[in-house]
């Protein structure tokens, strides 16, 4: 059932993005395999203990108040910062330690030696959670909390070779992947197959980049003019000189390449990072048990829109609507039923406003400057 719903959600949230992504892309398998001790060989990121600082690591511990006996999924375990603070505040609890990059899993190997018992290593996507709890006979409403940190971690973007860094040159690939899905399309096969118009919505709405329209019709100039890009350096150099090398800041006022923007439309599409999203928080539902908390970090506002979508009950068939409730129905008048039934929601805020990192933190950690926490209760 759970799987029925996925496939519908994709559907409809490609639908109201405008993106076929189906149609644009060669189909990529839900389950994949690789040799991830190979993978480990070539990018061993578990050797340097400093390589993550988790991000707000000190509310995350506030909020899920771990306590003995009790169950966590970690949905993004990555080098296993928000883990390794949570077993050391809390020795006695459990944790499904899961991530999609084989990378990852091999760290959560390694934490699982020095927690035996305590730290169950998963590979997957949030999408291939039932089956992998259904392993270690995990049911539903029998977990305590679900923690999300949302995007790339550091050892992701600090290898080349992942292609998600523009300041470091590496192939154009951004698989969160890696090599465990081979079949799955890169970014550079993204740009080598996609339409001009396909590009352009992209880059506009997964980068919600202003622009997009003319990286577009640069990125088509070259395809055809003169060669396929292959590298981030060249996809960098090629928005650049299409801007102008536009002067861009980012929160704090330093300066952000105009090429950002891009980078992250190609990320989101490739992964399908929106749909697994709104499918990650809907398993949270199925698998918390009433008053089980999660808690998201989210980086940018199409992450952070999904997750309010969900608190405020503003979804249909599952899926996360695009539009605030007030604007979705503009010319129709709603009964008080009718405003309880479309808002009808099994959470609640257990905080009023949303959470920020402290100026201290952003000094020590500045990838940390536009992370937003929200922490929210399983009512119903």
């Amino acid at each position: 059932m759970i799987t029925i719903k996925f496939v519908y959600f994709a559907y409809k949230f490609i639908n109201r993005c405008f993106i076929n992504r189906t149609a644009l892309l060669t189909k990529t398998n839900f389950l994949c395999s690789v040799n991830v001790r190979q993978y480990r060989f070539k990018y061993d990121i578990c050797s340097d203990k400093n390589l993550h600082v988790p991000v707000m690591a000190q509310e995350v511990l506030t909020y899920m108040a771990p306590s003995p006996g009790k169950v966590y999924v970690d949905m993004t375990f990555g080098a296993g910062g928000h883990a390794t603070k949570l077993l050391e505040h809390s020795p006695d609890i459990k944790i499904f330690a899961l991530d999609r990059d084989p990378s990852a899993y091999e760290c959560a190997k390694d934490l699982s030696q020095k927690y035996p018992g305590q730290v169950i290593p998963l590979l997957g996507k949030f999408s291939e959670l039932p089956q992998l709890l259904k392993e270690h006979n995990i049911k539903e409403n029998s977990l305590d909390g679900f923690l999300f940190d949302f995007g790339c971690s550091s050892m992701q973007f600090d290898v080349a070779d992942r292609g998600f860094s523009l300041s470091k040159d590496g192939p154009l690939d951004m698989r969160m992947d890696g090599f465990r899905c081979p079949g799955q399309v890169t970014a550079a096969d993204v740009l080598e197959r996609a339409t001009e118009q396909d590009l352009a919505r992209i880059i506009k709405i997964y980068g919600q980049e202003k622009r997009a329209k003319k990286i577009a019709r640069a990125i088509i100039d070259v395809r055809y003019m003169c060669r396929k890009l292959e590298t981030t350096k060249e996809l960098a150099l090629l928005v650049e000189s299409t801007l102008g090398g536009e002067i861009r800041r980012d929160s704090l006022g330093r300066f952000s390449h105009c090429a950002t923007k891009t980078f992250q439309a190609l990320r989101i599409f490739v992964n399908n990072e929106l749909n697994e999203i709104n499918y990650g928080i809907l398993l949270a539902q199925v698998y918390l048990k009433l008053s089980g908390r999660l808690i998201t970090i989210s980086f940018h506002s199409l992450e952070d829109t999904i997750v309010k979508r969900h608190i405020s009950g503003n979804i249909t068939d599952n899926v996360a609507n695009t539009v605030a409730l007030k604007y979705a129905h503009h010319g129709k008048v709603f009964d008080k039923s009718d405003i309880e039934k479309l808002t009808e929601t099994p959470w609640e805020m257990t905080h009023k406003h949303v959470l920020i990192p402290t100026a201290e933190e952003i000094e020590t950690n500045p990838r940390s400057r536009s992370a937003k926490l929200r922490v929210i209760k399983k009512v119903k």
